[in-house]
């Protein structure tokens, strides 16, 4: 399965400092072997389109072989520990999982 967040920053972790900071935390969630694969990204510099949404600062797609994995993901201390130590950086966050 795939799991999808994005995530909007507040005005003042819109530095290079703070986006480094976010970064590593970002980098950090793939550290866990219940994670197959994904990557996380920022906006690509399309063209702009009625459909398009690119309000967003970062995103993050991750590979699950399962939904039990991504369940045990979602309560596992490198998750919980990425929340605690970035949610005050965020204004919203949007998650969509595909099945």
């Amino acid at each position: 399965m795939e799991h999808h967040v994005y995530f909007w920053l507040k005005e003042e972790h819109q530095t290079a400092e703070a986006r480094a900071e976010f970064e590593k935390g970002l980098d950090s969630l793939f550290t866990t072997p219940l994670c197959t694969g994904g990557r996380w990204s920022v906006p690509a510099p399309v063209m702009e389109r009625p459909a398009v949404d690119n309000t967003w600062d970062y995103a993050t797609v991750m590979y699950f072989d399962s939904v039990k994995e991504h369940d045990e993901y979602q309560v596992a201390p490198v998750h919980e520990a990425f929340i605690g130590g970035n949610k005050h950086r965020w204004t919203k966050v949007l998650v969509t999982d595909l099945a």
